[in-house]
């Protein structure tokens, strides 16, 4: 296995406020790519959001193969967004990325 960073797009078409934001960081903090060398060196954030509600999750996965990894990182970020009340259509998702691969994970 081995650890990936994916990155999920995708906005807040209903608004998302502070509290749903906090929630949903929380509800990440396992897949928090700050626990790997690549995002604590390059400090990525688990949600970052951006004025315009478009917003980006960054996740470690474990996982065989980038394409696993991008298909793990969407159901996670799906499952996080349903438990804090934003179903597909309050928060669609773009499609996953391999951000980086942990060298020293």
């Amino acid at each position: 296995m081995t650890t990936y960073v994916i990155s999920v797009p995708g906005t807040f078409t209903g608004g998302a406020g502070p509290d749903t934001r906090t929630e949903l960081a929380r509800a990440l903090r396992p897949e928090d790519p700050h626990r790997t060398h690549l995002g604590t060196e390059e400090d990525l954030d688990v949600l970052t959001v951006n004025d315009d509600d478009t917003f980006t999750l960054r996740l470690t996965v474990d996982a065989s193969s980038g394409p696993e990894a991008e298909r793990e990182a969407k159901r996670i970020a799906a499952s996080a967004l349903n438990a804090v009340g934003l179903d597909e259509s309050r928060a669609p998702l773009g499609p996953a990325a391999v951000t980086g691969i942990d060298s020293e994970g």
